[in-house]
């Protein structure tokens, strides 16, 4: 027969935790989260992964697939070539706003200037507008005998205007550009505030010790910065793989299917031609590529991090 002392004390020990460790009362704070997660991003996804593996156009009973469509994207160059377009836009849409971002952080933070708040909001400005509104606004600058090529001619530069957005060869840039000046903001506003948390005794004893502007930049900016590096790169390549509503409103993936990516693919294919199988295997394509790199850019970040602690 159990003593009650001894059950008393089995049931505080039970329910006894160290300090700071769980309680099962605090998951339950976190199931309503849990639930629209699952709801509405866990069972959609799984949705799209099924019909990732039929032949479905949208009507008709569908057909097994297996891994057919998974196996197009990597043997159809009309599947490839999305991806290859994209890949080229993270360079309009991540790295030069990163490198433009840097280079503006750095001089606005070594130097004085006037008007600092209202330049901020003008660069970041883009940002707040919609999508759509961007790309109605240059799809009138660059068409034909838009703002772009009007100036080009008054200042006799004849020779360089072109269709920008109907030209195979410089429609991708194009719509790069616009990237660029969409998401440079964002990365000057992340740097900017990040610099403010450098302490100014580091830019001080740089200078102590006649470091230039470019020593100063990677000795002291460089590594007090690197935690909004990888934010804004995780921001922009996300922004700059899902990009869909520049390219429908400028180009529509065209001409040709030069600026096709996978976004715009994606709805091509489940709206335009009723190949939902294709679309939906595009989508897990396109959302295992935005995971793996942004997975790379945080290990590559904390990875550097580490070394660099370990080094000192």
């Amino acid at each position: 027969m159990t003593r009650p002392g001894h059950l008393i004390r089995r049931v505080a020990g039970r329910y006894r935790r160290a300090p700071g460790s769980p309680r099962a009362i605090g998951y339950l704070y976190v199931v309503p989260a849990l639930a629209l997660y699952a709801v509405f991003l866990l069972f959609p996804f799984g949705q799209t992964v099924w019909l990732s593996l039929l032949h479905w156009d949208g009507l008709n009973v569908a057909t097994w697939a297996g891994a057919g469509n998974y196996r197009a994207l990597l043997t159809d160059p009309t599947l490839r070539a999305p991806f290859g377009h994209a890949l080229v836009l993270l360079l309009f849409y991540a790295a030069l706003p990163v490198a433009i971002g840097l280079l503006l952080a750095s001089a606005l933070t070594r130097f004085r200037v006037r008007g600092m708040t209202f330049f901020r909001t003008v660069l970041f400005l883009p940002q707040v507008l919609a999508m759509v509104v961007v790309g109605v606004a240059w799809r009138a600058i660059l068409t034909p005998d838009g703002l772009l090529n009007d100036t080009l001619r008054l200042v006799g530069l004849d020779g360089l205007a072109r269709p920008w957005l109907g030209d195979s060869t410089f429609a991708l840039p194009a719509v790069g550009v616009v990237g660029t000046w969409v998401e440079t903001g964002l990365c000057l506003v992340l740097f900017l505030a990040g610099a403010q948390r450098i302490p100014r005794e580091l830019y001080e004893a740089a200078r102590l010790d006649g470091a230039g502007a470019l020593n100063e930049f990677r000795a002291v900016t460089l590594p007090g910065l690197r935690p909004q590096i990888a934010v804004a790169l995780t921001l922009t390549i996300v922004a700059g793989l899902r990009n869909f509503d520049l390219i429908y409103i400028t180009t529509s993936g065209g001409p040709g299917n030069a600026t096709s990516v996978p976004a715009y693919e994606v709805y091509h294919r489940a709206f335009e031609t009723g190949d939902v199988g294709s679309a939906a295997a595009l989508g897990v394509g396109l959302t295992a590529l935005i995971f793996v790199l942004s997975v790379a850019v945080a290990r590559l970040v904390e990875g550097r991090a580490g070394r660099e602690e370990q080094g000192s």
